[in-house]
């Protein structure tokens, strides 16, 4: 492994789920924009709908999400009945559009419980065409997962279901706050099939408290004997400035850069070698897969809840945090529930924070989803000029190659992809933000 390789893995960058990423988010953008914004959707316009649930039985050490623990049932109950409001809202100024994709995360959205999900789902078919919903997708606990949670997802037509597994080993586990045995995760697996939901995605992690690149490899292994669709590898980000939870862990059992790289090689290799495709950074999935499939024709998307086919017009999120995706720009609504919870009552949204594209945020946005997606990206003369200096370093390490105004990564430079896009980032470059290392 060179040591340009490491000095690379070290430095710090966003994760580019969207341009500008939301540490350039303001309040300039509230409300208001936020009401304008959906009214100002077509009668042809198609929606995303994302609704967050930010709260869990318990908080894993690791944890990066917005979210809180809590067993109790009347925050959450209270919660639900927001989101119906929010919905209305909502549908008083975009009802009617088509949702071409649903998605529920978190936090745990299971939570709220079976009739809950129900009555939510319920209150979205009355105001909004679902006949078109190409996926319908929730992330779940797999410790929390029962059978009538399963027939209760399948019954509101939910048709992929992504469990959160880390890390299989018994030691990693502790260290992370998050001890679920494989018979746990076998378990949930076989009630969803059951039911009926047969696309399943398994989350996997590296750069966890004394994880080496041995259990990595094992648990990759281990996933795989449980047939998902789709997996994701993602990288610890250890941010205890942005979530005290993660002061649990002692940084020092953190593997450094080499052993972060050494771990996600040995996760990537062994999911190619079950037959997965690696796509765009972190994901990999069977060839048949809608996302693989995607990727090969150049139509795979990113946005915050990672890589996906969804083309959705506007992406309208609903719930603490929520972030929504507007032609016009990006908005995000109060992060805690509290705030959250007055601004509904009083009839309004619960937009704190967002940004108003530029012209220029939307070519440079456009070109950094091209090069996360397809490792490869095609820059105006412009732009090529201005990066090239940014991406030299990066070409003289074998990171990426340049031929003209075309970049492209290769197999070494795959892991590294985000720092290209930093290069392409203008609003990165004037300075702002304390990010997670590149690998």
């Amino acid at each position: 492994m060179h040591n340009s390789s490491l000095f690379h893995a070290e430095r710090a960058v966003p994760r580019y789920t969207s341009y500008p990423t939301a540490p350039h988010f303001s309040g300039e953008v509230g409300a208001g924009e936020h009401a304008s914004w959906l009214s100002a959707l077509g009668p042809e316009a198609t929606l995303s709908l994302y609704l967050h649930v930010p709260f869990c039985p318990s908080l894993c050490f690791y944890c990066g999400c917005t979210t809180k623990a809590t067993r109790r049932r009347e925050p959450v109950a209270a919660y639900v009945a927001r989101l119906e409001k929010e919905i209305d809202l909502v549908a008083a100024r975009a009802g009617g559009r088509r949702v071409v994709h649903l998605a529920w995360g978190g936090g745990t959205p299971s939570l709220i419980g079976p009739e809950a999900l129900k009555r939510l789902h319920a209150r979205i078919a009355g105001h909004f065409d679902l006949d078109s919903v190409a996926e319908h997708a929730i992330e779940l606990d797999p410790r929390e997962t029962d059978e009538e949670l399963a027939d209760a997802l399948a019954a509101i037509g939910v048709d992929r279901v992504s469990f959160g597994v880390q890390d299989f080993s018994a030691h990693v586990q502790r260290a992370i706050g998050r001890v679920q045995p494989f018979g746990t995760v076998d378990r949930a697996v076989r009630l969803m099939r059951e039911a009926g939901v047969a696309a399943i995605n398994l989350d996997l992690m590296f750069g966890l408290p004394h994880q080496t690149a041995r259990d990595v490899r094992r648990s990759a292994q281990m996933a795989t004997l449980l047939a998902p669709e789709r997996l994701a590898l993602f990288g610890y980000a250890h941010v205890p400035w942005m979530r005290t939870n993660q002061r649990m862990i002692d940084q020092s059992s953190l593997p450094g850069a080499a052993e972060r790289l050494e771990q996600s090689e040995a996760a990537r290799e062994t999911l190619l070698e079950a037959g997965y495709v690696a796509i765009g950074l972190d994901h990999f999935a069977r060839p048949s897969d809608p996302l693989a499939r995607a990727a090969a024709a150049g139509r795979l998307h990113r946005n915050f809840q990672g890589y996906t086919v969804d083309r959705a017009d506007a992406l309208v999120g609903l719930g603490a945090s929520a972030i929504s995706r507007f032609p016009a720009g990006f908005t995000q609504n109060a992060p805690d529930a509290h705030s959250y919870r007055r601004a509904i009552d009083a009839g309004d949204f619960a937009t704190v924070r967002g940004v108003a594209f530029t012209g220029d945020d939307l070519r440079r946005g456009a070109a950094i989803e091209r090069l996360m997606c397809d490792l490869a990206v095609d820059l105006d003369a412009d732009l090529m000029t201005e990066a090239a200096p940014r991406l030299a370093s990066l070409a003289a390490d074998g990171l990426l190659s340049i031929d003209g105004g075309h970049v492209a990564m290769t197999d070494e430079g795959r892991p590294f992809v985000r720092l290209a896009a930093a290069a392409l980032d203008a609003r990165l470059q004037a300075g702002t933000g304390r990010h997670s290392t590149a690998v």
